[in-house]
């Protein structure tokens, strides 16, 4: 089925529309490397003839350790994003941790994403719905993907219709997580674009004790799948030196392989799109 198509400054997520792409670092590690990894970005996203939106935190609240690197906090971060907004010409994306902050950051960012463990507060899904942003709400760890409809209606209450879910995997046992790719047309049935968010997926959270771990190697066969199975969009997290970032290095692409991956989905998303 199709699904509502989304307005995100100059990219048309869902519908028959193409795949679209959610990259960027993790988190803001500074205004030099961000501005460094989005250009490649966009540099790779108009050689493949890609829809592209940038993604990166500004604070990243849920890390294993309370010493963990967040981020520079709200006031610096949004003004990097802006910069990348305005100098880059691309939409921006990043995470909102309250109502309040929703409301603020609705001012720079051209998607509001709530992350996965607060995908249930109602409060800040309705706050952030009625800034009339698109919303990105990605579907928690802990939720069969037939809960979302409970989370769509929260944010249709506003009136605001510009929604998307992401799938990120499912807790399964200790330190892992597991995808399970129904859940893409299940949570398509209710209309709205779905998003494969590749590179959590693959994430161990807390598998390194203090820090997160990741499998890097599986990100391509289940983005292969999560393509096949008629996602919208596929969230990536991509950092120029996955060995040196300050968060969730082991489950992050470098450039060249995002560049390498997204031709193929994109190809792959052509022949989905061929069968429907």
């Amino acid at each position: 089925m199709q699904t509502r198509e989304i307005n995100i400054g100059n990219v048309k997520v869902g519908g028959q529309n193409p795949l679209a792409f959610i990259a960027g670092p993790c988190v803001i590690e500074s205004e030099e490397i961000t501005l460094r990894i989005a250009g490649k970005l966009k540099e790779y996203s108009e050689k493949l003839n890609i829809p592209f939106i940038f993604k990166s935190s500004y604070d990243k609240a849920n890390r294993t350790s309370v010493n963990s690197y967040r981020g520079p906090g709200f006031d610096k971060g949004i003004k990097v994003l802006l910069r990348v907004k305005e100098e880059l010409g691309v939409p921006v994306l990043s995470d909102v941790h309250s109502a309040e902050e929703a409301v603020k950051a609705a001012a720079t960012l051209d998607v509001i994403q709530i992350p996965a463990f607060l995908c249930r507060q109602t409060d800040i899904i309705v706050a952030a719905a009625k800034t009339g942003k698109p919303v990105n709400i990605k579907k928690g760890q802990f939720l069969a993907p037939q809960d979302v409809k409970n989370i769509i209606d929260k944010a249709l209450s506003t009136g605001n219709q510009n929604i998307m879910i992401t799938e990120r995997g499912v807790s399964f046992g200790y330190n892992n997580l597991v995808v399970d790719m129904r859940s893409i047309p299940i949570m398509r049935s209710f209309g709205y674009p779905v998003v494969y968010d590749a590179t959590h997926s693959v994430q161990l959270p807390g598998g390194m004790g203090s820090c997160s771990d990741g499998q890097r190697e599986y990100i391509e066969p289940l983005s292969r799948a999560a393509v096949a199975a008629g996602c919208d969009a596929v969230f990536m997290e991509v950092h120029e030196d996955p060995g040196k970032a300050l968060c969730d290095g082991p489950n992050m692409l470098d450039l060249e392989g995002f560049f390498v991956l997204a031709k193929k989905l994109n190809e792959l998303n052509q022949l989905v799109k061929g069968w429907e």
